[in-house]
């Protein structure tokens, strides 16, 4: 096998353990609504955030759950550290989920 190919695996099987460990933290949070909301939304998109949303999105999960269910919920604007196209992302897919 090639140092390419090695290489390439290792950045999958990272990428997968990565989402696999966000995924137990989204719906393991311990409010039931911050479960819902960001497991939820973990399932239908973060598989498709690029490494650098991944990060933001790792950033949020070390928040209070009180803070994020007011960010997301938009009871209260977020940080401008965590005002940011993740957190965009969830505001619209919690909305969305709302509505539908």
């Amino acid at each position: 096998m090639s140092d390419v190919g090695t290489a390439s695996e290792l950045c999958n099987d990272h990428r997968d353990i990565r989402h696999r460990r966000l995924l137990f933290r989204c719906w393991h949070r311990g409010t039931q609504e911050i479960d819902l909301i960001f497991g939820a939304f973990a399932e239908s998109v973060a598989g498709g955030l690029s490494p650098a949303q991944l990060d933001r999105f790792e950033a949020l999960l070390d928040c209070d759950d009180t803070d994020l269910f007011d960010w997301v919920t938009g009871h209260r604007a977020p940080p401008p550290a965590h005002d940011h196209d993740v957190m965009h992302m969830l505001r619209s897919s919690h909305s969305g989920e709302m509505k539908g």
